[in-house]
């Protein structure tokens, strides 16, 4: 289990190694190109539950620490979505990754350019 470590220990969440590098990289993208967005989660009940918003933007202090020492392969698909989700006006939260059958479900001959 990964940290995402926002504002020098201000805001912690406790996320998943897997998703915390996604989120990394959806992150970094959205700060390289200069754009502030909010990021948003559910409080665990042990701190009184509830949801967190901040606003990420080119100063914010931010850590990801990881559990795992190795790098993780990315998932496009799951990138991808979490982009679309990071774009919109309710700002980035973490979503499901993607299972192998919702991505092969949606290689149909329409969208994948085959015939």
């Amino acid at each position: 289990m990964g940290r995402f470590i926002y504002g020098n220990g201000q805001a912690r969440i406790e996320i998943e190694d897997r998703a915390l590098a996604h989120l990394q990289h959806v992150i970094g993208a959205k700060l390289r190109r200069g754009e502030g967005f909010f990021f948003a989660w559910r409080e665990d009940v042990s701190v009184g539950g509830g949801r967190r918003s901040i606003w990420v933007h080119r100063g914010s202090d931010l850590e990801f620490r990881y559990q795992d020492a190795r790098p993780l392969r990315l998932n496009r698909d799951w990138l991808d979505a979490l982009s679309l989700v990071a774009n919109s006006s309710t700002g980035l939260y973490l979503i499901p990754e993607p299972s192998p059958a919702d991505q092969a479900s949606s290689m149909t001959p329409e969208n994948s350019g085959g015939r």
